[in-house]
Order: C-alpha cells, then structure tokens, then sequence
C-alpha cells in the first residue's frame, strides 16, 4: 500500500476548497482517506486560506509517504524546514 500526501476536492462548483489527506495512492481523488492534515481554499482571506498541522506532514513524510507536487509547494509556503528535509532524505535514497 503505497500513502500518498495530496489534495482532496471539497465544496460546491465555483467554490472549491481542498482537504490535505494521507491515502492510499489507489484511491481516487475525493475517496476515502486515512487522515486529514489540512486544507487550502484558493479563495480564502490570506490568513485564514492555508491552515496545516506540520506535525502530521513531517510525522507521514518519515513513515514513507510520498506527496503530489501541489501539495509539497503547500506544505513550503507554511513549513520549508520539513521540505528541505523531505528533498534531503529522497536524495540520500538515490
């Protein structure tokens, strides 16, 4: 079971907001998920559009999980530590 860090469609048409969720790479975008980690609303006051608990992120990111390319430059804008970390294990690997 490979866990993927990615963003989960939420709202109405027009009014999108996203989930950042753990899954299952196999599940499909808006399916079940293991555990929240945040959210992004694109339209949203600056303050209030990105809300993430580092914690979880860089709790998943060392179980092994992978993240989408979106929700990493999410996860920079509040956390470049655990980014930094993210790129320096994954280039340890190669």
């Amino acid at each position: 079971m490979a866990l993927i860090i990615r963003l989960r469609q939420q709202g109405k048409t027009n009014q999108r907001s996203f989930r950042l969720v753990v899954t299952d790479s196999r599940n499909p975008r808006d399916g079940k998920y293991i555990e929240k980690l945040g959210f992004y609303d694109p339209k949203g006051k600056e303050e209030n559009c990105l809300v993430i608990d580092e914690k979880k992120v860089e709790h998943w990111l060392n179980k092994g999980a992978l993240i989408s390319e979106k929700a990493l430059s999410l996860v920079k804008k509040k956390a470049p530590e655990i980014v930094k970390k993210y790129k320096e294990k994954k280039l340890k690997k190669k």
